[in-house]
C-alpha cells in the first residue's frame, strides 16, 4: 500500500495564502482631488506640447490666393516646417512662408536667390548669377515681367537677404515689388 503523500500544513497555507494575497490584492481608491490634478497636469502638459509643436516645429497653414499655382492651391492645408531652418539655411526652390514687407501678413512664396546672389529679369525670363534659371516647376509657357513699367529689373542680395517670388508670376505681389525678404522674416518651409 502506497502511503499518502502529507504536506506541511504550514507550507500549504501559506502557498495558499500568498496566492490568494496576490490576486486579490485592490489598488488603494484615489481621492477625488487627487483625478481632478491628474487630469489637469495631463490637460496642461498636452496644451504645451501643442503650442510647442505647433510654434517650434509643424504647423497647418492654409494658402489664400494663387499667387503659388498650379503648385499650392488655393485655399489647399499645407504643412509649415518651422525647425528646418535651425539645422540648415534657407535654398532656392524651397517654397516659404514669408512675414509680407507691405503689410505684415503672411505669405507663401519661392526663393530664387540668397546673398550674394544677383538676380537680372529681362525677356520674361529669369538670371541668377548670370545663368537662365530652370523654373520646371512652373506652367509651360510662364514668363517673368518686372512689375510697373520697368522693362528689365537688376539687383544683388545681401547678407542675410531672399529673392522670392510667387509661381504664379501674373498674379503675385513678391520680391519685384517689395525686394529682397530678409532672413528673420522667413518663418519656415512648406511641406507639399
Amino acid at each position: 500500500m502506497q502511503t499518502p503523500l502529507i504536506l506541511n500544513p504550514a507550507r500549504q497555507a501559506a502557498t495558499i495564502s500568498s496566492g490568494s494575497s496576490a490576486t486579490r490584492t485592490a489598488r488603494p481608491k484615489q481621492s477625488f482631488r487627487t483625478q481632478i490634478a491628474q487630469c489637469t497636469l495631463v490637460s496642461v502638459l498636452a496644451f504645451a506640447s501643442y503650442l510647442f509643436i505647433s510654434h517650434f516645429l509643424l504647423q497647418s497653414v492654409q494658402v489664400v490666393g494663387v499667387s503659388m499655382a498650379p503648385t499650392l492651391e488655393n485655399a489647399g492645408y499645407y504643412l509649415l516646417n518651422r525647425c528646418v531652418y535651425l539645422v540648415r539655411e534657407p535654398q532656392p526652390s524651397d517654397i516659404v512662408v514669408i512675414r509680407d514687407p507691405l503689410d505684415q501678413s503672411y505669405a507663401v512664396k519661392r526663393i530664387v536667390a540668397r546673398e550674394g546672389d544677383s538676380i537680372y529679369l529681362k525677356g520674361g525670363r529669369v538670371y541668377v548669377n548670370g545663368h537662365k534659371l530652370d523654373e520646371s516647376y512652373l506652367s509651360p509657357g510662364t514668363r517673368t515681367f518686372p512689375l510697373g513699367s520697368q522693362k528689365e529689373l537688376s539687383l544683388c542680395c545681401r547678407k542675410g537677404e531672399f529673392f522670392v517670388l510667387g509661381d504664379n508670376r501674373g498674379n503675385s505681389t513678391d520680391s519685384r515689388i517689395y525686394g529682397p525678404v530678409p532672413r528673420q522674416d522667413i518663418l519656415g518651409a512648406i511641406i507639399h
